[in-house]
Order: C-alpha cells, then sequence, then structure tokens
C-alpha cells in the first residue's frame, strides 16, 4: 500500500475506544487522523482528556491530538466507532450519509437487513449487503458491525462445526470478564466474592446474533441460520477474556474426535488469512484437561484467536467444549480493525 489509509476513532477516550487507540499504533495500512469524544473531551489534547485504563503508557501519537466532535468533518475515511448504543444510533449513520466507512462496535444497527454483524473469518461474503445498504439509505459510506463480544469466538468454532456437520441446536453459558461493561464498570461490592447471574440484553444478542453470521447471503439479503441457541449470560470477577461453555446437537451422530477435527482443520478465506490482524491459526485448540482459562489464552493470536478446549461427548447432545475469547481485542477493537482491512481488500475503502 503506497500511502496509509487515515482513520478516526469515535468514542476514543472509553476503554474499547482506548483499545483502537492501542491497537492502531504502526499499523501498516491504516494512521489514525482523528480521535472523537464527548462534549467535555472536545478541544482537550487527548493525553489530557483521557483516564487511561489499560496497561503500558498512552501511544506517543495520540498524546498529542486534539479531540474533536463525533460529527462529519474530520480527515478520515473510515471511522471506528466505539460509540454508546444510544449514541450510535444517529451519529452512525449520519456519518455514513457523509461517506465514510463506519467500521462499528456497537449494538444499534446490528440487525438492520442491509447491515452486515461481520467476523471476516466466518462471513466475509456479507459485504454483499453494502451495495444494497448504499442503495436503499442513499448514502456513500457504509456501516459494518462487531457482534456481541460474547458471540465472536463462538460463532467462529460453530462456522466450523456448522459447514462440516449442521448444527441444530446448542445450549450455551457464559462467563464474561468484567471489562465488557466498560469502565468503571460494576461496583466491586457487586462483584468481588460473587457472580451476577444477568447482564441486561446479552441473552437475546447471544441467541440471535450468530444466526445472521452464519446464515447465507441470497443476494438481497441474509437468510438466517436454522439453528436453535439458549443462552445464559453471566459476569464474573476476571477483568479480560469471555468464556464459554456449550452443548452442540447435529444433523447427525458426530463424535468428539470428529469435532476436534474439524475445529482443527478450519481455516481463513483465502481473502481473508493475508490481513494483518488475522490470527493464525484462526482456533486454538488446547489439549489440556483445564484449558483455556482466561489469564492463560486471552492473547492467543495477539488476541484474536478462538481458543477452545475440553471438547467431549455429550449424555443429551453430542458435545459439549469450552471456547475463550478475549473481549475488547477479538471482540471490539481488534474484529472492527479486521473488519476494515477486509473491506480495503474487497475495495469498498482506499
Amino acid at each position: 500500500m503506497s500511502s496509509k489509509i487515515k482513520v478516526a476513532i469515535l468514542g476514543a477516550t472509553g476503554a474499547v475506544g482506548q483499545r483502537f487507540v492501542q491497537l492502531l499504533e504502526n499499523h501498516p495500512w491504516f494512521e489514525v487522523a482523528a480521535l472523537s469524544g464527548s462534549e467535555r473531551s472536545i478541544g482537550q489534547k487527548y493525553g489530557e482528556a483521557c483516564r487511561w485504563v489499560l496497561s503500558g503508557p498512552i501511544p506517543a501519537y495520540a498524546r498529542e491530538m486534539v479531540v474533536v466532535p463525533s460529527a462529519p468533518g474530520f480527515e478520515a475515511q473510515i471511522a471506528f466507532s466505539a460509540l454508546p448504543s444510544e449514541q450510535a444510533k444517529n451519529i452512525e449513520p449520519e456519518l455514513a450519509r457523509a461517506g465514510y466507512a463506519i467500521c462499528s462496535n456497537a449494538s444499534s444497527h446490528r440487525m438492520w437487513e442491509d447491515v452486515p454483524i461481520l467476523i471476516p473469518e466466518v462471513n466475509p461474503d456479507h459485504t454483499g449487503l453494502i451495495e444494497i445498504q448504499r442503495k436503499q439509505r442513499g448514502w456513500s459510506g457504509l456501516i459494518v458491525t462487531n457482534p456481541n463480544c460474547t458471540s465472536t469466538g463462538l460463532t467462529i468454532a460453530f462456522r466450523a462445526l456448522h459447514d462440516a456437520f449442521s448444527i441444530r441446536r446448542a445450549f450455551i453459558v457464559s462467563m464474561q470478564a468484567l471489562s465488557g461493561a466498560g469502565y468503571p464498570g460494576v461496583a466491586s461490592l457487586d462483584i468481588i466474592d460473587n457472580v451476577v447471574p444477568y447482564i441486561g440484553g446479552e441473552e437475546e444478542k447471544v441467541e440471535t446474533e450468530p444466526l445472521k453470521m452464519l446464515g447465507r447471503f441470497n443476494g438481497q439479503g441474509i437468510d438466517f441460520a436454522p439453528i436453535q441457541l439458549s443462552a445464559h449470560t453471566n459476569r464474573v470477577a476476571v477483568i479480560d477474556g469471555h468464556m464459554v461453555v456449550t452443548s452442540v446437537e447435529f444433523r447427525r451422530d458426530v463424535s468428539p474426535q470428529e469435532a476436534i477435527e474439524a475445529l482443527a482443520a478450519f481455516s481463513a478465506p483465502e481473502i481473508v488469512a493475508g490481513l494483518p490482524s488475522a490470527p493464525k491459526p484462526v482456533i486454538e485448540l488446547r489439549a489440556e484437561a483445564d484449558r483455556p482459562q482466561p489469564r492463560r489464552d486471552r492473547d492467543s493470536g495477539n488476541g484474536m484467536a478462538s481458543v477452545v478446549g475440553r471438547v467431549r461427548a455429550d449424555p443429551l447432545f453430542h458435545i459439549k467444549f469450552a471456547n475463550l475469547s478475549h473481549n475488547t481485542i477479538r471482540g471490539a477493537a481488534g474484529g472492527a480493525i479486521l473488519n476494515a482491512e477486509l473491506l480495503v481488500v474487497q475495495g469498498f475503502v482506499g
């Protein structure tokens, strides 16, 4: 690439916005040209406006940048959105109308019929919705979204298994990290010595979003995958890394060894495999009896791998396994950056 593509980060002072700032430092294709924030941050230098919560210092490139409004006018082709969903609902379409390519982490537009929920290794062809979106909405920009952070790693594993054997139904239980609630997040007295068995709106997302991602693009829209999902989501006292345990029934008998072989054989489509942020392998299999674990495995593949372990027979379904992914990297900022890289190689940006 002869020159880098200019990008903006919307909601740059928040926890996910900070992860974008961190991951985009020295990116081979993208140059951060604008950082947006709330009204109280606008006009301040990023280093002064931001209460940095990630490990390591604020990247030097961002420290002196002046925070701008989340509105048209900044010089960039791509806008990575870490905005809260209520704000994203209006701001993201406004920016798409102004010609920006929005790679969003918000849930506001995921279930719009003409907006893809994108995981490049799972459904790169769903970007076919973009031309439909542009035509229907009359804008030159675009919106693509990440899935819910809990769905991300699991849907990658489901892609491998569904392609090989056809999933009929699955039961899902999550143990979700505190960083998924943002900063300051869950009050310490609510989570220390405790598990909270409720995360508002989360179960509905986990039960529906994978069906769209695993569905088929028919040229006009998405035919959702005919899979039944039931989810129970829990908040646990882990900083980063969402753990999901799931039991899966297929449309034929499948042994644990067959499932392991399908997971091990899974690879990204050729157009995705060479992208700068793509992990190799996409699915990391752990053979140990007690893995994956958030503290030990969340950084696999630079935080972009879907880590699977404990694949075994299930007495009620066919198999069961544990899955782990880094919720603020693969499930948020890193996933959106990979989406943008896909848009570049597919010719939607650049």
